[in-house]
C-alpha cells in the first residue's frame, strides 16, 4: 500500500552533509568547534550530547567545504527562537546585500523551541546564522540538507595532468547541481529552462552519465511551453539552439520515438526558420535575436555568430528531417545560400568560434589572439571546439583553473582573468585593498552579488575533454557506429569511460600511440 499514490514524486534525493570548518564567531559562543563534522540530526530529549551556545546577537559563520543544492537543518533548543540565516556561494555573500530574486538566501525565521526545522531551495556553501532571540540558542548542530538528482556519474576522464582531472570532476559537479526537476541553467539563480544555456549542458551530461530521461523531459517541456510560430524563452535565436539541442540528444540517445511524436512540431520550427535566409544569404531572424551578452551591443559581431548559429541549426535540422522521412533539398539549398555569406567577426572571440566549428570560416586566428581575453564559461565550451588541442588544452587550464586556485568548487557563470589580479579567494573573508571576486566584478545581468558560482553552461571544459581528448564520435544514434581517435594534445595519457545508449565505451591512449578501445557488444568501431 502506497498513501501518496496520487502525488508527483521527486525524483531527487535527500543527504545530509556537516560543516567542515568553523570560519568565524561573533560575540561569545561556546563550544562552536562541536559543530565540525557533527552528523547529528535529531534533537537530544535525554541527557547526551554537546550544545553549541550562542548568545543574543551572537554569530557563527560554517563553511560545508562544497556548493551544495538545497538548505539546512537547524537543531536545538531555542526558547521563543528567531534567528537570522544567510547563505552564500561565497564568503562575501554571506556579508553582503545578497540578491535574491529566484531563491531566497537572507531572511529572520522564527524556530521552535526544542526540534527540528529547515530552510533553504538555493546553491550554497556557507551559512551565517544569527541569534536574534532575547534568549541563549541551545544548538546541536547545524547540517546541510543537499537535495539533489539521484543520478550516477557513470563516464570519467583522467590524464597525465592533475589539473584537468580536477576541472573535469567539478565541471560535472557544476552541472550536476542544474540537474534539478528539469536541466535549470542555475540552481541558484535563475532556475529556467533557458534553452542556450541547456547546449552546453547537454553536451555534459551526454560524457558523464547513462540516463537521457532529464534530457527528455527538459526538451518536452520547452515543446509544451512554446507554441508553433514563437521564439523558445522568447528569444528567437534560442529556437536555434532547441534544433541544435534536439539533434545531438537524438545523437546520443537513439531516441527516434521522440522526434517522432514532435514530428509535425519539429517541422514547423526549422521550415519557419529556413524562411529567416534573406536573398543574399545573410540571417535575417527577428529581434530579440540574442548570440551572447559580450556581443549584445555589437551589431557586427552579433550577426556574424548568428549567421553560423542558423547554419549549425538548419543542418541539424536537415539531419533529423532525414531521419523523419522528410523532403530536406529546401533545407539545403537554403544552407548553401547561407554559407555565401561570411560576415566579419569583428574580431570577437563568441561569433569567431561558432564560425570555426560549422566550417562557415576559419577564424582560429581570431581565437588565438591574445587567447586568453575575451572568454566567457558560456562561449568558451566552443572556443575549445575551435581550438587545436594544445591551445585548448593551455585555456582549461589557465582559465577554469583559476577559479579553482581562488576557492571554487563549481564553475561560474561568468569570469575574466583580470578578476583575479590582487583579489582574495571566494572561501575567504574580503581583506581591505583586495578584489573581490564575487562582489566587485560580473556585468549584464550578473553584476556583484547577483553574479552566480554555479552555473550550468560553465560546464564545456569536461564534454571537450572527454570529446576530443579521448577522441570518441558517435557515427550512428545511441553510439551503434563510432569512430575513435584520441587527440592527447601534450599529454602523456588520457583514458575514461564514455557512456552511450548500450552501455559504456572505454578509451586509453597513451604518447606512443597505443590505444585500447572497449565497447558493448553492440557498438562497432570504425
Amino acid at each position: 500500500m502506497k498513501f501518496l499514490e496520487q502525488a508527483i514524486k521527486d525524483d531527487r534525493r535527500r543527504y545530509y552533509l556537516p560543516i567542515q570548518r568553523i570560519l568565524r564567531i561573533d560575540g561569545d559562543v561556546k563550544n562552536s568547534s562541536q559543530l565540525v563534522g557533527n552528523q547529528e540530526i535529531q534533537m537530544f530529549c535525554g541527557y547526551g550530547g554537546e550544545r553549541t551556545i550562542i548568545p543574543p546577537n551572537g554569530s557563527i559563520y560554517v563553511d560545508y567545504g562544497m556548493a551544495i543544492h538545497g538548505g539546512v537543518r537547524i537543531v536545538g533548543r531555542a526558547k521563543a527562537g528567531k534567528v537570522n540565516l544567510r547563505f552564500g556561494e561565497s564568503v562575501s555573500e554571506l556579508i553582503g546585500e545578497a540578491n535574491q530574486d529566484h531563491s531566497i538566501i537572507n531572511t529572520d525565521l522564527a524556530i521552535p523551541y526544542m526540534g527540528m526545522y529547515e530552510f533553504g531551495s538555493t546553491v550554497f556553501r556557507f551559512v551565517k546564522l544569527t541569534n536574534l532571540s532575547e534568549n541563549e540558542i541551545a544548538l546541536v548542530n547545524l547540517i546541510a540538507v543537499a537535495l539533489e538528482s539521484d543520478l550516477e556519474v557513470t563516464g570519467s576522464f583522467e590524464c597525465s595532468d592533475e589539473k584537468l582531472n580536477q576541472i573535469w570532476k567539478t565541471a560535472i559537479r557544476t552541472l550536476h547541481l542544474c540537474l534539478q526537476d528539469y536541466i535549470y541553467d542555475g540552481a541558484k539563480r535563475d532556475r529556467l529552462i533557458w534553452m542556450g544555456d541547456m547546449h552546453p549542458e547537454l553536451r555534459g551530461m551526454f560524457c558523464a552519465y547513462s540516463d537521457y530521461s532529464l534530457a527528455r523531459k527538459s526538451l518536452e517541456y520547452k515543446i509544451k511551453d512554446t507554441p508553433l510560430g514563437k521564439p523558445m524563452n522568447g528569444i528567437w535565436t534560442y529556437s536555434c539552439w532547441f534544433i541544435i539541442c534536439l539533434y545531438d540528444y537524438y545523437m546520443a540517445s537513439g531516441d527516434k520515438e521522440f522526434l517522432l511524436i514532435h514530428k509535425d512540431y519539429i517541422q514547423g520550427v526549422v521550415e519557419n526558420y529556413a524562411q529567416f535566409v534573406g536573398d543574399d544569404g545573410a540571417e535575417i531572424i527577428p529581434d530579440w535575436k540574442f548570440l551572447d551578452w559580450p556581443n549584445e551591443d555589437n551589431p557586427q559581431s552579433k550577426h556574424a555568430g548568428i549567421q553560423a548559429l542558423l547554419v549549425w541549426m538548419l543542418e541539424s535540422g536537415a539531419k533529423i528531417f532525414k531521419v523523419l522521412g522528410v523532403n530536406n533539398s529546401m533545407l539545403l539549398q537554403k544552407i548553401e545560400l547561407l554559407r555565401r555569406h561570411v560576415p566579419d567577426c569583428d574580431n570577437r572571440k563568441a561569433p569567431a568560434a561558432l564560425q570555426t566549428i560549422t566550417h562557415l570560416a576559419d577564424r582560429r586566428d581570431v581565437l588565438e589572439s591574445e587567447p586568453f581575453k575575451d572568454v566567457s564559461t558560456f562561449y568558451g565550451f566552443y572556443m575549445l571546439l575551435a581550438k587545436d588541442t594544445v591551445p585548448a588544452l593551455n585555456l582549461i587550464r589557465k582559465y577554469w583553473g583559476a577559479m579553482l586556485d581562488y576557492g571554487a568548487t563549481s564553475f561560474w557563470e561568468d569570469f575574466d582573468l583580470d578578476w583575479v589580479k590582487n583579489a582574495c579567494r571566494i572561501d575567504e573573508f574580503p581583506i581591505e585593498g583586495k578584489a573581490d571576486l564575487h562582489a566587485d566584478f560580473g556585468n549584464y545581468c550578473y553584476k556583484g552579488l547577483r553574479h552566480i558560482l554555479s552555473h550550468g553552461w560553465s560546464c564545456g571544459a569536461a564534454p571537450f575533454l572527454s570529446e576530443r581528448v579521448l577522441g570518441v564520435k558517435f557515427l550512428e544514434p545511441g553510439g551503434s557506429l563510432i569512430e575513435v581517435k584520441p587527440d592527447l594534445g601534450d599529454l602523456e595519457y588520457a583514458k575514461g569511460k564514455i557512456p552511450c545508449a548500450y552501455g559504456l565505451i572505454e578509451v586509453e591512449a597513451y604518447r606512443n600511440g597505443e590505444v585500447k578501445v572497449i565497447t558493448p557488444s553492440q557498438v562497432k568501431v570504425k
